[in-house]
Parts: C-alpha cells; sequence; structure tokens
C-alpha cells in the first residue's frame, strides 16, 4: 500500500460500478485513497453469502477493491471471475468467495478485507460501512415498505427514504478517523439510493462528514436509473443527499457538460437512459460552487464517466482549493 507522508487525503463513497470506476482513475495520482463502501447488497453472490455465512455482503468491496489493485492483471481476473456452472458455485465470484473465506478465518470482516488488500496490493484502503450485517430498506411515495437493496429499483415507484436495519450500526473507529483527517471527501457517481446513500445512514459515519473540514464533493452521475431516480435533475439527486443528513454539506458540484441525448435517439421514451439534467439555478440555492465539464465517455455502448478526465480535474480542484 501507498505512504501517505504529505499526500492529500481523499476518502470517497459509495459502491459499484461507479465508485470503482473513479478510483481507477484516482489510484494514477499520489494521492493517500479510501474508500468507505456499502454493504447493503443482498442480491446475486452476495446474498447468497450474507445467508450461509452471516456476513456483511462482499460484492462492492470487491469491485472495489479490484479497482485499487497494483497486480498483473491475471490476478486481477481471477479475483473478479465469476462462475458459469451448474452446481453450488453458479454464480459466485471468486473474490467473494475468498473474502467469505478469510472472513470465517479471522473472524472479523474487515480484518479479512484488510488482508486480501494486502495480497492485491491495493493502492489505498478499503473500509465497510459498517462490519456487521446490515438491511436496506426503501419508504416509497405510496407509503409501501420495500425490504432488501436488490427489491427497491424494480417496484419503479418514486422513493421518499431509505434507512437502514439495525438503525444504530457502529462504523470502524478507523473510519471515523480517516473523515476527520481527509483533505477532501466525494460522493458519486453511483446508485444514489443504494449505494451512496447506506454509507451516510450510519450515524458516526454522517456525523464525521457534516462537522470534518475536508471539502466535500458530489460527482453527479451521467443519467438517471429506472427504479430509482428516474428523470431526476441534479438538483433532486443533491436534496436527497440533505435530506438523508439532515443537514447541507456539500461545497461543490460536478456536472457533466456533454450533451448525452443524441446517444439514445431511436430508443423508446419510457425505456432509454434519461441524462440528467444540469438545473443550475435550483442547484445554486444548494450547493456554493458548480462546475461542468466534459467527463463522459463511451465504452461498450454505455456511457460512463472518464476515470482519467474525473481524476486530473480533482486534482486541480484540491489544489485550487488549497490556494483559496
Amino acid at each position: 500500500m501507498l505512504q501517505s507522508g504529505n499526500m492529500k487525503r481523499i476518502v470517497v463513497f459509495g459502491g459499484g460500478t461507479g465508485l470503482s470506476t473513479l478510483l481507477r482513475g484516482l489510484k494514477k495520482h499520489r494521492v493517500d485513497l479510501t474508500a468507505i463502501v456499502t454493504v447493503a447488497d443482498d442480491g446475486g453472490s452476495s446474498g447468497r453469502l450474507l445467508d450461509a455465512y452471516d456476513i456483511p455482503p462482499p460484492g462492492d468491496i470487491r469491485q472495489v477493491m479490484a479497482a485499487l489493485s497494483d497486480v498483473e492483471p491475471l490476478i486481477e481476473k481471477m479475483f473478479q471471475y465469476r462462475f458459469a456452472t451448474e452446481d453450488d458455485l453458479k454464480g459466485h465470484s471468486l473474490g467473494n468467495l475468498m473474502l467469505a473465506a478469510l472472513t470465517d478465518i479471522t473472524g472479523d470482516f474487515a480484518r479479512a478485507v484488510e488482508k486480501m488488500g494486502r495480497v492485491l496490493n491495493i493502492k489505498g484502503k478499503v473500509y465497510p460501512a459498517a462490519n456487521q450485517r446490515i438491511t436496506l430498506h426503501a419508504e416509497l411515495d405510496d407509503g409501501t415498505i420495500v425490504t432488501g437493496e436488490s427489491k427497491i429499483p424494480v417496484y419503479g415507484s418514486k422513493i421518499r427514504k431509505v434507512y437502514l436495519s439495525p438503525q444504530e450500526v457502529q462504523p470502524l473507529p478507523e473510519t471515523v478517523e480517516t473523515i476527520n483527517k481527509a483533505d477532501l471527501i466525494i460522493f458519486g457517481p453511483g446508485s444514489l439510493y443504494t449505494s451512496i446513500l447506506p454509507t451516510i445512514l450510519v450515524r458516526d459515519i454522517r456525523d464525521a462528514v457534516v462537522n470534518c473540514k475536508a471539502k466535500k464533493l458530489f460527482i453527479n452521475n451521467l443519467t438517471t436509473q429506472e427504479g430509482e431516480t428516474y428523470q431526476y435533475t441534479a438538483s433532486e439527486h443533491v436534496q436527497a443527499l440533505y435530506e438523508h443528513a439532515n443537514e447541507r454539506f456539500i461545497d461543490t458540484v460536478l456536472l457533466n457538460g456533454t450533451d448525452l441525448n443524441g446517444l439514445f435517439a431511436g430508443q423508446d421514451h419510457m425505456e432509454r437512459p434519461w441524462p440528467v439534467e444540469n438545473d443550475i439555478a435550483a442547484l445554486e440555492q444548494l450547493v456554493p460552487h458548480i462546475v461542468v465539464e466534459d467527463i463522459s465517455t463511451v465504452s461498450d455502448g454505455r456511457v460512463i464517466h472518464d476515470a482519467d478526465k474525473v481524476a486530473s480535474w480533482i486534482m486541480s480542484y484540491m489544489d485550487h482549493a488549497e490556494i483559496e
């Protein structure tokens, strides 16, 4: 792992491909990186291991560790490998199984993540948002309560709020300590209700984020997500963050400036991805600084954040914030 020395300390929150993409760009720079990752996943391989071993689901952790790893490509590919056989291994990724095995050996999920990080020679630190099994719930606009992260997007109804059970979840002490020492805290990109928000529903994490002196940056999504944020504007993403934290805490929002509508021409209006509307006037009422940059790219037919562009902008932003 990198030694922090005088490097800038960046703490990134979330999970899934959005967080992994961002970290692949940031790890190329000389920074002290920490990822605080959601452990609310209850679907697929993670859900099966959660039920079988009563451990926090390892899927998002695995993706983040793979993104931060500095090993031979074949080792990373093996860690991410998903079995396709017809036996009990079908659907499991090797990395998930390794994390489950290490948890059983060490008796502690967080320690298993730490030891696996050494094996993968990750550039930074990875902490689960909670070191225990938790469940994510959503209250929909019609009052329906949906239980389970994987089930929430299926309903297709507007989400009023999400919350955890048990409610009094304790983070790792080093998580809070790392937040308090951070120079920059980043939320997004990623699934708003099922990846980003669950990390600040842990009370001590939320309090540390709100009260620490670090600059707080929100990287908005490029498109909205069916079942979670369909037709959400940029300001509605930020407002959801504030409502769940019970505090306005974001200093800067980074928005994509590329017109994406042409990429989805010809697709069904109700089914195609919906580019996030940059409603600047509404955002100006919520955050002090708004930045619009060309930060998107197309990969395998999907619009994603350009990891290198975003990382380069973040480094420039930190230099400017230091001068201020």
